[in-house]
């Protein structure tokens, strides 16, 4: 059966970030990413904060997915503790992308968007406790010290 509530994410560790400038051949999402994570730099910082990305956030308030499905996209930057142990905030964007739901309203869908914000909290944490942070951190560090070795460019280290 599936879950309730079903959260992906791909998620870059703005601390990481070693270079912000976008590369001139960058095609148009690249470069809209790229500009999101700069605005999440200098709204949040490196210390701490992570930009989650190709984010979706699937509720099914029915056992059937053809009835009662809310499917939303989002994005933005979590921020944890001092230690990187516990989620304390978030900044999102949420958009409902698709629902199999007849009965929804506005309130309901205002109401789910910041329901989207716990529940992406809950499952960064989640996300730290499986040490999958801890891991994501490691394969950046080696990428990193590959491409310096090699002279390579990075541009936004996504």
């Amino acid at each position: 059966m599936s879950q309730a509530v079903e959260i992906t994410f791909d998620c870059a560790p703005l601390r990481t970030v070693g270079r912000i400038d976008i590369p001139l051949d960058a095609s148009p999402e690249y470069r809209a990413l790229c500009e999101r994570v700069k605005e999440a730099l200098a709204k949040h910082g490196v210390h701490n904060s992570y930009f989650l990305h190709n984010a979706r956030c699937t509720y099914r308030l029915t056992n059937r997915d053809d009835v009662g499905r809310l499917e939303f996209r989002f994005q933005g930057t979590v921020l944890t503790d001092g230690n990187d142990t516990k989620t304390v905030g978030s900044d999102l964007e949420v958009e409902l992308v698709s629902e199999t739901c007849d009965w929804l309203t506005e309130p309901i869908v205002a109401w789910f968007h910041e329901t989207v914000r716990q529940a992406v909290m809950v499952e960064f944490d989640r996300y730290i406790e499986a040490g999958d942070l801890a891991a994501a951190l490691r394969r950046i560090a080696q990428l990193e010290e590959e491409s310096d070795r090699r002279g390579g460019f990075m541009g936004m280290g996504l």
